[in-house]
Order: C-alpha cells, then structure tokens, then sequence
C-alpha cells in the first residue's frame, strides 16, 4: 500500500513510552482491523460511524495509530471528526467514501458551522481530518479522485495565546514550593513542584510531562528527552530550579510512591497510588496551586508563558521552534505577536510618525 503521511509527521518508529501501546508485529500492522461490533465505553468521546463506513473508519484509525504514530488523543480527534463526516454522508444516502463530492464535503462544514456553532479553528481542524482521510482513501484505491482539492480553508484570526507573566509564573511556583501544614509519610508536594517547575522550564504540553520516563531526564547536562506529537523526539533544557525540584522529587518521594503500587511503569511522575500521572490529574493540580496563587491557569499557559519569556529575552525563533517541538515555525510565530509593549516600543523606534529624530529622507521626495 502506498504511504501516506500526515504533513510533518513522520512514522512512529520510537520505543514505546510509559503508558503507551506495544508496538504491533508486521503481520499485525499489514491485516486490515475488523470494524468494532460494541457499544463504545460510557467515557469514551469517539462515536462509531454508521454501518456502510465502519470497515474504513477501523481502517483509517489503524492506519493512523501505526503509520502516522498518532498518541490517543489526537487519534480520538480524528476518529470523532472522521465518523462526524461518515453520518452526514450516510444521511445523504452516500454508502461510500467514493460517492463523495465537492460539494457534500462543503455542505458538512458549513453546517458544522451553522448549525452545531463550531468556530473557525474547531471547522479547520475538521477539514484536515477530511483531507488526510481522502488521500488515504485514495492511496489504499478506495477513491480514484480526491474531492478535497479544490476545497477552500476557511479564514479565521489567529487567538493569542494566554500569557502569565513572570511575576505570575514565580506566584504559581511558589505555592507549589510551600511544604503543606499537614505533613503525610510522602511528601507528595515535591512530586508537585516539580510537575509545575517542569511544564515552565522547559515548555512541555501536558501530555507530553506525562510519558517523560525517569530514564529521560539528565541532571548532569540539565536537559529532558521529549517525545511529543508522532513520536518525535527532542532535548528541552530545563534550568537550575526545575532540575532541583526534579532531583528532590526523585529523592525523597519517588521512591515511597514506586512501592505503593509497583506498576509505575519507570514513568517520572507517578500519581499518589503508584501509577503513572495523567494527563487529567495534571489539569487539577495545575488548577488546585493556581487557586491557592489567586490566578487562574491551565497547564497550556505554561507552554505559551515559556515560548513568549523567552522570545521577550531575545531568544532566536527558530531555537524556541525547536524547544517547542513545533513542524512549522508559523505556529511558534504567533508568540511574536504576544508581547505588546515590544510592539510598541519598536512602532515609536521606526514609524517616520513616531521618531523624535527628523525624517532625513524630505517631504515628497526621496534622498536618492
């Protein structure tokens, strides 16, 4: 079958990380998987497609999970929205991805829009779910034209990023430093200052905190093995104070935590029950010390407080990209546009309207 890839996603070809699936054996990666028969579970997001599309609904999502190496929750995105597509083509009496037209794709986004009130970001997204599906429709000759070709990308604003500053991160991270009045056999806290000192320090999304393996982090140069979306891999640095909150946690509650359970699975941050942290648990602890600090953040904040501190200082954008994980630095640029007093400060340095120099180039004319 031919490859087909999402843009800037490589394979999944990593070892697998703490908590993931085991990789499948090539017997098992080229025999197509047989559509679910059962109801999904009561917490799960991902809605089955109607009956005429389940076979190439597994087959996408197989295709996704192996070649593309997505991570569960992107994968539930692109099944949800996938299936999402699948009911407004049965509905339209299509039994077949073939039978789709320009014109069925469109109808199902604009109604996305109109009538489910999608915004602009959640109905592009949806289009790139549709576009990987189709081409991979018709590199697997389920299709033999591509109908999403000559569909337009909706135009929206780009949303800046929520930012704390500085003096707001040191607020966060110093409620999580305060040793709690009520002091347990394990000293949990420490396991919480680090998660916060990390998510700052070096930017990581909240997935991400979660499958770093005690095996990741090296004290001894300071940085933190990363693997973020399609199981690519990165060093982050991580900074003096992250690294001490990182070794008192290994030292003094790690340990304690590892023996509840003893299925830690050689995760960094284990949960007070032994086992992995989740992602979840992360957005309530993040939450819990951001109450206690008076502000409200959530663990995305961090990553976008990292990327625009650090371009404040004068970091390179390709350097932050990098530290980010980001394929395309279009995405790291929008962190230029955060910082509002620098752009003020540069419009008065270089606008003609704003220099206290005179202009040297005269009214109406040029100076060549």
């Amino acid at each position: 079958m031919p490859r087909v890839r999402l843009r800037n996603q490589p394979p999944a070809t990593q070892p697998a990380k703490p908590g993931r699936e085991k990789p499948r054996t090539p017997i098992e990666v080229a025999a197509p998987e047989p559509p679910s028969t059962t109801a999904p579970k009561p917490d799960s997001n991902l809605r089955l497609p109607p009956p005429p599309f389940a076979a190439d609904h597994a087959a996408f999502l197989s295709f996704l999970r192996i070649e593309c190496g997505l991570l569960p929750n992107s994968l539930d995105a692109y099944g949800r929205d996938a299936a999402q597509l699948m009911w407004s083509l049965h509905e339209a009496g299509l039994t077949s991805l073939a039978q789709a037209q320009p014109r069925t794709l469109s109808l199902h986004l604009t109604t996305l829009k109109t009538q489910r009130h999608l915004d602009g970001a959640s109905v592009i997204r949806h289009l790139a779910t549709i576009r990987v599906l189709f081409r991979w429709a018709c590199a697997t000759d389920r299709c033999q034209l591509d109908p999403t070709t000559i569909l337009d990308r909706p135009t929206r604003w780009k949303k800046l990023p929520d930012v704390l500053s500085p003096a707001q991160v040191s607020k966060l991270l110093a409620a999580a430093a305060q040793v709690p009045a009520k002091q347990s056999a394990t000293p949990i806290h420490l396991r919480d200052r680090a998660l916060l000192e990390l998510l700052y320090a070096s930017g990581l999304r909240a997935s991400e905190v979660c499958s770093i393996a005690l095996t990741d982090i090296h004290p001894t140069i300071g940085v933190v093995r990363v693997t973020g979306k399609g199981n690519k891999q990165r060093l982050v640095p991580m900074g003096e104070p992250a690294k001490q909150a990182i070794n008192d946690y290994i030292t003094n509650c790690r340990p304690k935590l590892d023996k509840l359970d003893g299925r830690s699975q050689g995760a960094l941050l284990l949960s007070s029950t032994g086992r992995p942290l989740e992602r979840v648990r992360v957005w309530q602890l993040v939450q819990h010390y951001a109450k206690a600090a008076g502000l409200k953040v959530y663990p995305h904040m961090l990553r976008h407080s990292f990327a625009t501190h650090l371009l404040i200082g004068g970091a390179d954008l390709r350097v932050v990209q990098e530290m980010l994980g980001h394929a395309d630095i279009a995405t790291t640029q929008i962190y230029t546009h955060v910082d509002r007093t620098r752009l003020k400060q540069v419009h008065k340095q270089f606008h003609p309207r704003e220099r206290k120099a005179p202009n040297p180039i005269p009214p109406g004319g040029t100076d060549l």
